[in-house]
């Protein structure tokens, strides 16, 4: 397990190395800062015109967004090659290179790719919690610390999830799903809108099927006393576990199905 961890993280090496190769890496950066502050910026328009919508405030709405799009930077960040697995992968045949290398799949897979201009997206994320708690006056204890780091853990783990499940199903559909992003990149844009106006459909199904509100609503809610209890707080890493256990399920029984390209 040790020495798998050592090689991703030298495939992680490499990759900063071959980008910093490139002379305009930088402004991949400041492009990608530009679209994290600006996506958000219909919410701002709406609440600055409108004010808030009951107890739904616009620092409310942009914490729960800026945890879900730490999250989301993480995990799209360092496992960026299972995104790009069904097609950099499966329908060009390169699966079988690493089939026949003495290493872990799951760590060649995760470390074939890595875009250093998307590391701004969750370090945009994280000042943008640690700057809305601080206008909503909400102290930064231990407890709350806590609550959050497992928010963000748990939040990488999920989108991992998503990423690997999407490659598993691969296997079977030899190309990629694009209704996939509604639970990756559409998912974290579903935050903006206020749960306790969203549809009990929508709601359910980024609770207890996908727990993209696990790992950003109630953590949010806990942290801020919003009316739920706090211990679900604390349920952002377990769903987070539990999801990324099934997803892995699925690659598993993927990889047991693949068929060679030469055979």
């Amino acid at each position: 397990m040790l020495k798998e961890i050592k090689i991703y993280f030298k495939f992680i090496k490499m990759h900063i190395l071959s980008g910093l190769e490139y002379k305009g890496w930088w402004m991949m950066c400041v492009q990608t800062v530009f679209i994290v502050i600006t996506d958000p910026i219909s919410v701002l328009l709406l609440f600055s015109r409108f004010g808030g919508i009951g107890e739904w405030t616009m620092e409310r709405i942009l914490l729960i967004y800026a945890l879900a799009v730490a999250s989301f930077g993480l995990a799209e960040s360092f496992c960026r090659g299972f995104d790009y697995f069904p097609w950099k992968m499966i329908q060009s045949g390169d699966f079988d290179r690493l089939l026949l290398r003495p290493h872990s799949l799951f760590t060649q897979v995760a470390g074939s790719y890595f875009h250093l201009h998307r590391l701004p997206r969750p370090i945009t994320g994280i000042i943008a919690v640690i700057w809305l708690l601080s206008r909503m006056n909400v102290p930064f204890s231990p407890l709350n610390f806590i609550i959050l780091a497992l928010a963000l853990a748990g939040g990488v783990l999920t989108y991992t999830g998503v990423f690997i499940m999407t490659s598993g199903l691969a296997f079977f559909t030899i190309k990629g799903l694009d209704w996939i992003y509604i639970f990756t990149n559409a998912s974290y844009q579903v935050t903006r809108c206020p749960i306790d106006y969203m549809p009990k459909l929508l709601k359910n199904a980024f609770t207890f099927f996908m727990p993209m509100l696990v790992i950003s609503y109630y953590p949010a809610s806990a942290v801020c006393g919003w009316g739920e209890p706090v211990f679900t707080g604390f349920l952002a890493l377990p769903a987070g576990v539990a999801f990324l256990g099934f997803s892995v399920a699925i690659w598993k029984v993927g990889v047991r199905h693949y068929k060679s390209t030469g055979s």
